[in-house]
């Protein structure tokens, strides 16, 4: 199997790992981090919502092959790193609004939050409700409420 090595976490990895192997099992199987959850391997559900050089990502649907040794991956894991805290603000909002109900989709839908901040912010304006609106990331307790209600609140100390 070829060696595959690119930046996870702010941490130069290689892993041997064939070519057509999904990004998500690299993560998950041979580099043991389990944020990014499987919910569907098709792109839909985006459980596995991650950042690829600041942009949201979903390794599910990313061949290992496709990813460069100068790109950079970050995870739910690697995010409170990207702002030097124990916990990144999106994620401070998500606890204070109490947003997890079974949890499985959160690390995937703040994931996707922070990117839609950050796009917006990069627009030089504030998250809008059609921003969220374009956050296609689900649910299935359906605590879509108060997702938007901490994505809100995170955006304000992001």
């Amino acid at each position: 199997m070829p060696n595959q090595t690119f930046k996870v976490n702010g941490r130069v990895v290689t892993v041997d790992a064939d070519d057509d192997l999904r990004l998500l099992w690299v993560l998950r199987d041979l580099l043991g981090i389990t944020g990014p959850k499987y919910g569907c391997g098709l792109d839909v559900c985006k459980a596995c919502t991650s950042h690829i050089n600041g942009k949201a990502f979903n390794p599910c649907s990313v061949r290992v092959a496709d990813i460069k040794e100068t790109d950079e991956i970050t995870t739910i894991e690697g995010l409170p790193a990207t702002v030097g805290k124990d916990l990144h603000p999106m994620q401070e909002a998500w606890l204070d609004r109490d947003v997890a109900q079974c949890g499985y989709c959160q690390p995937g839908q703040i994931m996707a939050a922070v990117a839609k901040v950050r796009q917006a912010q990069a627009a030089g304006r504030d998250i809008t409700d059609a921003d969220l609106d374009e956050i296609r990331n689900i649910c299935r307790c359906g605590t879509y409420a108060r997702i938007r209600e901490a994505v809100k609140a995170g955006a304000e100390n992001m």
